[in-house]
This record gives C-alpha cells, sequence and structure tokens, in this order.
C-alpha cells in the first residue's frame, strides 16, 4: 500500500473521527462547529498531501490499492487509488477544505437558534463519502458511498427545513438522487454480470461486455442525474440555493463533478467507444451549457443564478469527454487526450470559481438576508472586499484571461478544432457544433455575470436592506480570497494546471504512462496574461501619480436632467438580460403579473416575473404525473387486507419456484 494512499484513508479517519466529536458535543454549538470546521480542514490538508503523492507516484507506478474481509455476501471492501482518482480527491479536498473554513463563520450566525453539532458532523460525512466514492474499488461498495453521500447532502440542504421551499427542494433533490441510483444498481449488475463480480479489477479484466452501449446509456442516465445534465438537472436550482452557502459550494464545485467521474470510470470498462457515445455527450454538453447559461442569465435569484451556471459548466467538460471518445473511437490519440485534458482541468477549475462565487453569494446573503438580485445594488462601497473576490471569480466563470476558467475552455477549443479539422463526416460537425456552442455560451455567460455584478455591486441600493450590508468576519472572507488567488495562478501559470490533469488524462485515453499531452499553445498564454497584469499594474500606478497631490472628490455623473435621481431609476437585473433573452423565449416559459399602469396620472405600476424551466414544466412533471395516473389504477391491489397479501407472497414464491424449475 502506497504512502498516498495511507494518508487518504488517515483524511477518512479524521473526517469520521471529528464528525462523531461534533456530535458528542451536541449541546455546546461552538464547540461542535469547531470540532467539525478544524477536523474537516486537518483531514482535507492530509487528504491533498495523499492525493498529490498518489498523482505523481500512482501515475508512474500504476494503481494501489487496499482489500479487507467483507461479510455481507455480495461485493468486497476494495479501495484503491489511480491517477483518475487521485485527481478528483485533489479536487475534493480543495473545495472541502475551503468550505469548512468558510462554514464556521457562516454556520456561526445560526447559534442561538438552532444545533448545530448535527450539520457540522454531516458535512464531515458528506466530505468523507465523496472520497469514499472515488476511492470504493467495488461496485457495491460504490453504491453503499453514494447512498451515503446522497443522503448527507439531503439532510444540509434541508438545514433550514422550517421553509417550505427548503423542504420542496430537499424532496426534489432525494426523488432525483434514487432515480439516478436505481439506474446505478443496473450498470453494476450488467457489469457484474458479464465479469463474475463486482469487484472493479474483474470487471476491467473481463473486457467489454455485450451491449456495451446499452450499458453507456444506463451510465449516462444514473451518473448524468448527479452531474445535472439536462432534462435529469431539475433538482439542482433548487437544492444548492436551499442549502447553506458553504454546502452549496461542496455541492456545486465537487459533488456533481463524481457524476463525470463515475462515467469516466464506467467508460473505462467498456473498452474501445463507438463514435455515437462522443457524438451523444456533445449533443448533451450543447444543450447542458446552453440551458444553464439561459436561466442564469434570466434568473433572479443570486444562488440559483449560480445553480444554473453549474449545469453550464458540466455542459463544458461534457463537451471535452465527448471530444475524447470521439477521438478516441477515430484513432486520434492527441485529439482524445486535448478533449480529455480539457474537460478534467474545466473540473479542477470549476470547483475553485464556482465555490468563490457561492461563498461570495453566502456573504452577500449574511449580510443583507436575501438572495434576490433587485433587492440589492451598491454594495461595492460597503463590501469591497466580497465585491473584489466576486468580481474575480465572475472573470473566471465568464472564461476570460488571465483567469482559469480560460485555460480549460482553450483546451476543450483547441480539441474542437482538430476535430473539425481531421474527423471524418459527422465526427467534423460535431467539432464545429462544439466550437460555435463554446463561443455562444462564453458570450452568454459574460453578460451573466456583467449584469449579476453591476445589479448586485455597482449603482446605488435599492432597498434600505443594502444600505446597511456589511463585510462578514475573516473566516468567511480568508477563503474566497485563497480561492481567487488560485483562480488567477491557475491562469498565469496553466502548464501547472496541465500538469495535475495529464496523468488522469492519458490513462483514460488509453496512452501509455507518461505521455505528453500536445498543447504547447497554453505556453505563450503565461507570456500574454502576465502582459497583460503588468498593463493593469501600470496603469493603475500612472493613476496614482498623476493624481498625486490633488485633491480627489466623490460626485454624482451627469443625471439626465433629473435632479433627485432614486435607485428606482436604475436598470433591474430583468431590464438588462430581457434584449439577449428574446431570442430564445420559446424556450423559456415565463409566469407573473403585470400591474399595467391606468389612466392619465397612475399612482402604480408594477410587473413581477419568474423564469421556469422547460425541462420540469414540459416534460419531467407531466410525466411524473402520467406515472402517478398510471400507477393509480393498481392501487386496488393494496388495500390493508393482511391475508391477500400472504396470498400474493405465496403466488410470487410458487411463480418463482416454477421458473426455476424451468431452467
Amino acid at each position: 500500500m502506497s504512502i498516498g494512499l495511507v494518508l487518504l484513508l488517515v483524511a477518512l479517519a479524521l473526517l469520521l473521527a471529528s464528525a462523531l466529536a461534533a456530535l458528542l458535543l451536541f449541546r455546546r454549538d461552538s464547540a461542535a462547529l469547531a470540532a467539525g470546521s478544524f477536523g474537516a480542514l486537518a483531514a482535507c490538508a492530509v487528504g491533498l498531501a495523499g492525493a498529490g503523492l498518489a498523482l505523481s507516484r500512482e501515475s508512474a507506478r500504476g494503481a494501489s490499492g487496499l482489500r479487507l474481509a467483507w461479510s455481507l455476501p455480495v461485493g468486497g471492501f476494495h479501495l484503491g487509488v489511480d491517477a483518475l482518482s487521485a485527481f478528483f480527491l485533489l479536487c475534493v479536498f480543495l473545495v472541502a477544505g475551503l468550505a469548512a473554513v468558510y462554514g464556521r463563520g457562516y454556520l456561526a450566525g445560526y447559534a442561538g437558534q438552532r444545533r448545530l453539532a448535527v450539520p457540522a458532523a454531516l458535512f464531515n460525512l458528506l466530505v468523507a463519502s465523496m472520497a469514499a466514492v472515488v476511492l470504493a474499488r467495488d461496485g457495491v461498495l460504490f453504491l453503499m458511498a453514494w447512498e451515503v453521500m446522497s443522503l448527507s447532502a439531503f439532510f444540509l440542504v434541508t438545514f433550514e427545513d422550517e421553509r417550505d421551499e427548503v423542504r420542496r427542494a430537499g424532496i426534489t433533490y432525494l426523488i432525483a438522487s434514487h432515480v439516478g441510483v436505481a439506474f446505478l444498481f443496473a450498470l453494476f449488475a450488467m457489469l457484474a454480470q458479464h465479469a463474475g463480480s463486482f469487484d472493479f479489477d474483474a470487471i476491467a479484466a473481463a473486457g467489454a461486455a455485450p451491449g456495451a452501449g446499452a450499458i453507456f446509456l444506463v451510465a449516462l442516465v444514473g451518473f448524468g442525474t448527479k452531474a445535472g445534465f439536462w432534462p435529469l438537472h431539475v433538482w439542482l436550482p433548487d437544492a444548492h440555493p436551499a442549502a447553506p452557502s458553504h454546502v452549496s459550494a461542496l455541492m456545486s464545485g465537487a459533488m456533481i463533478e463524481l457524476g463525470l467521474y463515475g462515467l469516466l470510470r464506467t467508460l473505462g470498462f467498456l473498452g474501445l467507444p463507438q463514435a455515437w457515445w462522443g457524438g451523444l455527450l456533445i449533443a448533451i454538453g450543447l444543450v447542458s451549457a446552453m440551458t444553464g447559461v439561459m436561466h442564469a442569465l434570466g434568473g433572479q435569484d443570486l444562488k440559483r443564478l449560480l445553480a444554473y451556471s453549474s449545469v453550464e459548466n458540466v455542459g463544458l467538460a461534457t463537451l471535452g469527454i465527448g471530444l475524447g471518445l470521439l477521438g478516441q473511437a477515430h484513432g486520434q490519440p492527441a485529439l482524445a487526450s486535448l478533449g480529455y485534458a480539457g474537460a478534467l482541468l474545466h473540473v479542477l477549475n470549476h470547483g475553485l470559481f464556482k465555490g468563490l462565487l457561492f461563498q461570495a453569494a453566502g456573504a452577500i446573503l449574511h449580510a443583507t438576508g436575501t438572495r434576490q438580485l433587485d433587492a440589492l445594488g451598491g454594495l461595492r462601497r460597503r463590501m469591497p472586499q466580497t465585491a473584489l473576490a466576486f468580481l474575480f471569480g465572475a472573470v473566471a466563470i465568464s472564461g476570460l484571461p488571465p483567469f482559469n476558467g480560460f485555460v480549460g475552455e482553450w483546451l476543450i477549443y483547441l480539441g474542437a478544432f482538430r476535430g473539425g479539422a481531421s474527423l471524418p463526416g459527422s465526427g467534423a460537425v460535431f467539432g464545429i457544433a462544439t466550437i460555435a456552442g463554446l463561443a455562444l455560451v462564453g458570450g452568454m455567460a459574460a453578460a451573466t455575470f456583467v449584469r449579476a455584478y453591476g445589479v448586485v455591486f455597482l449603482g446605488e441600493p435599492r432597498t434600505n436592506i443594502a444600505e446597511h450590508a456589511h463585510e462578514p468576519g475573516a473566516s468567511m472572507r480568508v477563503p474566497m480570497f485563497v480561492a481567487a488567488a488560485l483562480c488567477l495562478l491557475l491562469g498565469v501559470f496553466p502548464m501547472a494546471g496541465l500538469a495535475l490533469v495529464t496523468p488522469a488524462a492519458v490513462a483514460i485515453a488509453g496512452l501509455p504512462s507518461g505521455a505528453a499531452i500536445d498543447a504547447g499553445a497554453l505556453l505563450p498564454l503565461t507570456r500574454a496574461a502576465l502582459v497583460l497584469l503588468a498593463l493593469v499594474g501600470a496603469l493603475a500606478l500612472l493613476r496614482r501619480w498623476l493624481l498625486r497631490g490633488r485633491p480627489v472628490e466623490q460626485a454624482a455623473t451627469w443625471g439626465c436632467a433629473y435632479a433627485e435621481p432614486t435607485a428606482r431609476m436604475q436598470y433591474t437585473a430583468a431590464s438588462f438580460s430581457q434584449p439577449l433573452l428574446a431570442p430564445f423565449a420559446a424556450l423559456l416559459p415565463r409566469h407573473g403579473r403585470l400591474d399595467a399602469p391606468r389612466g392619465f396620472f397612475p399612482e402604480s405600476a408594477r410587473v413581477e416575473e419568474r423564469m421556469g424551466d422547460l425541462a420540469g414544466e414540459q416534460l419531467l412533471v407531466p410525466a411524473a404525473r402520467r406515472l402517478i395516473d398510471m400507477l393509480g389504477r393498481v392501487r386496488f391491489l393494496q388495500h390493508g387486507k393482511l391475508h391477500l397479501y400472504l396470498v400474493y407472497i405465496l403466488v410470487t414464491l410458487v411463480a418463482l419456484l416454477a421458473w426455476q424449475l424451468a431452467q
């Protein structure tokens, strides 16, 4: 057993021990919160060291594993770490460590209102179960860890369960999670039937199973539900806003990415992929990215906006995976490695900038008590540090240099250009569609976060609650600035990020260990980023020098003849996004009420508008209602008569016995 795996097991032990310690301190909120937070931070530090060692050593020497005795009749206790596991563990522990520090300050605001020991323990249990999912090397153990992850996330989402919308969000998440789990049960049953075992080593050694395409589709639904693929994403925009902000950061920045991990792990069992797998993933990625960014652009709730943005960014990573599959199917390893590297790098980058943005949104909620964009405004003067952190995250998520969001998307662009130029037939079409989709989504993402930053931080406060906003405590500000610094560093030095993803990318692509990825265009990005930063710094110094010794005053700008402008004269979030979303109106159901002005001298007018979700309202909800109606027709079988239930059991046993004897 390698040192890296030993450290990862120590991290798991620390997470579970600190969760137990928090529960034992149930009646002492501050002590329980400290035990959970410091235990999680220590575990994440150890886990990062273990993942780093595993990423550097296991990628060269092969996977390291641990097997222990198992008393259950199926499955086995088999843990292991390889390059793919190590990379995702790095993402999990990095996002979770920052969220643990932030969560201590965030949850402290609830002291005296509710017990904090349970959410502190559940957070650590969630991190431990996520790590266990990635370490599991047996299908049964994987499903057990997956279920613990889903349930601990459910209880964290419903932290404020006295609110109706939180309870609805929790139920929606729980239903979606278990629909996905049902498909995962089918997936591992199909794999185990072919291999004769649930052990991942045995499944991999058995080679591609008959009906690999069907197995791929089952995995796509099972893992896509957790990742938030359209139209399986409907739980995500409700659950992430309902959860405490540090939990939202962890769920969006790491937990949904485990859906992509599960899909990539399963692809390793299916042999050489078929070209249509890659085409299907590119189509799903394009639809997910487009619908996610459209809903984010039209959103009025800051955290819900960020949740839809997660759907968009998962879609972008899925584009990279689709390109990788097309490269493998057509025997183009350079294309495959570029696609997988772009997807994995975007996973890492998304964890950082989305965690940062959810933490900044939590700071705004902590200071104002609202997430509604049009109730905010003018926060840059009242919360300058939060405004700067949010600005860094907004530039990063918009895919603009010199921040890290640009780098992952650039690799996917390179793969798409290579695929468009070299793939035959429909493969080239998918490459060109990826280029067009990336460009359109990138422009809309930039508009989304220009809108969010402008409405929230610029202008004048729109309500009294924004007037009295204040900066959060140091424990909430420090993680934001650490994440912001990492976003900038990975953008300025993209080769460092590429080095982190290369071992996993070449392993997924089926290339020899130690193979390099042809991404020479990344090196000039460092020089361009440094020049850009130097130019910004020079302009700042020049401005300071020109203003030296001169009085600097603040005054209102020209108000277009308005002597006393008010906050109501500012652009609203809806007025900013309406012209941009007008071409997509048919895809964005809207609900609201209009009280139009009447008469020559109207006293009042009001408009309320809420954007619906096409997938939920037009596809999944009607389908669920039809299923419930259909099941209602056999409700007569459940009538409360015990003796008839016993007859059902007897008839079932007789039928099974007859079927067995007929074999």
